[in-house]
């Protein structure tokens, strides 16, 4: 199948949402236009069933053992066969029916990477807030990797890249490797371009949120890998002051 981009779905014991992602790419219709992937990781619930016999028919559709959601994310990778990549995850959705339409009309310009907004949604799809107003990482228009001084600055749902300067995800981090390739993605681009529509609904309570301490502790080491330890060190000092003073401006709990 000669597609223009490939939609890479990761699940593994999924069945409480699952769904909502497998209807979300099949409402954005223009199904010449993509190839859908997806990777389960041998999963023991209903997430199979459920895939199976939803209306979208994934063009690869693999469950089997993995080493975790690096390694599943590289075996759709390995398997992508479109022009460019965009990671939709299990719970994750396009943000609105016509949210495809929009990024083709981008990507017929022939960026190397495209990026937007998030939606953050609870598990019930409940709309809580954009990504760039519920946390203090405010989205350029103007993109390149050392924006990424402070920190994981573009959902990876909301990430699209052309397949052709995407890397394979590194299996040494477990929690942080999305940043780390994404670094990758635009050091590479030279033409980056900015959609002003969010691009998905992000589903709130990931690996990384449950394990914030490793997290943490692995998004230094990438950002140290890309900017140096001395300015990692001062760049988490910036990051922890503007936390705080973010949650006392907003009244909540920030981390």
């Amino acid at each position: 199948m000669s597609a223009k981009i490939s939609i890479i779905t990761i699940t593994f014991q999924a069945e409480a949402y699952i769904q909502r992602t497998l209807d979300s790419v099949h409402a954005q219709g223009h199904r010449d236009q993509f190839e859908y992937i997806i990777i389960d990781g041998n999963s023991h619930d209903h997430t199979m069933s459920i895939i199976q016999n939803s209306a979208i028919n994934p063009d690869v559709l693999i469950s089997e053992v993995d080493k975790g959601i690096y390694d599943a994310m590289n075996k759709g990778l390995a398997k992508a066969s479109g022009e460019y990549v965009v990671f939709m995850n299990a719970g994750d959705e396009f943000a609105s029916k016509d949210t495809l339409k929009t990024i083709l009309n981008h990507l017929s310009k022939s960026p190397d990477v495209l990026y937007g907004d998030a939606n953050f949604v609870d598990l019930k799809g409940n709309f809580i807030g954009k990504r760039s107003e519920a946390t203090p990482h405010q989205l350029p228009q103007n993109l390149t990797w050392k924006d990424f001084k402070f920190g994981m600055l573009i959902c990876h749902q909301a990430f699209i890249c052309k397949k052709s300067i995407a890397p394979f995800f590194s299996m040494k981090y477990q929690l942080s490797s999305d940043i780390d390739w994404e670094i990758q993605c635009l050091k590479a681009a030279n033409k980056i371009s900015y959609m002003s529509e969010p691009i998905c609904n992000y589903l709130m309570g990931g690996a990384s949120v449950k394990n914030l301490k490793k997290s943490w502790k692995e998004r230094f080491q990438v950002l140290s890998k890309h900017f140096g330890l001395i300015q990692t060190i001062i760049n988490h000092s910036i990051i922890i002051f503007r936390g705080i003073r973010f949650a006392y401006k907003k009244g909540e709990k920030y981390w």
